[in-house]
């Protein structure tokens, strides 16, 4: 990584807040990414215990909660069917997930990553700073505006990497 992607600032398309949320979300993906990196289908579905998540189901569960959160910021709504369908086990993690979640080579869980980033960097591209400064209520009735929300997703990624860095830790030992 060059020292120009570890600037938190303006970038072209995007108002300045709205710039500085897309840095800091480009930098926390790619620190993803570079954890995943040259991972084998063995070890995105390691499992060091029954009761743990594979790194390629917290891949798609960070997928997942991005998604959940386009719909709740962009849309004003909660999933529909089809997404929920599309995105229940990664949602839900636990059994459901070392059930349904597995055999996928990485650019599975990557293409997947940038799907939805894709559709993130579109939709933020269309708002503006006040946008982001719009308050709602979180789940508990706690007001919160749209930059708390992203803050939000940016933090539950960084927690799941920190996981997938334990995992992969120990997945890879094997080799």
């Amino acid at each position: 990584m060059n020292q120009q992607n570890l600037l938190i600032g303006d970038i072209p398309g995007f108002t300045p807040q709205i710039g500085r949320l897309v840095s800091m979300m480009n930098y926390v993906r790619s620190t993803t990414v570079n954890a995943v990196a040259d991972l084998r289908v063995e070890e995105l579905d390691y499992l060091p215990d029954p009761q743990s998540n594979s790194i390629g189901a917290l891949l798609l569960h960070i997928a997942a909660a991005e998604a959940g959160y386009q719909a709740a910021t962009f849309d004003a709504r909660e999933l529909n069917a089809e997404e929920k369908q599309r995105w229940s086990a990664a949602l839900e993690l636990g059994a459901k997930a070392r059930n349904e979640i597995r055999g996928s080579e990485l650019t599975y869980y990557l293409d997947s990553l940038d799907q939805v980033r894709a559709k993130t960097l579109e939709e933020l591209g269309r708002r503006d700073d006040q946008w982001l400064e719009s308050e709602t209520s979180f789940g508990n009735g706690q007001r919160v505006n749209n930059y708390f929300k992203w803050f939000h997703v940016l933090g539950h990624e960084i927690n799941h990497r920190g996981q997938i860095r334990w995992l992969r830790s120990r997945a890879t030992q094997r080799r």
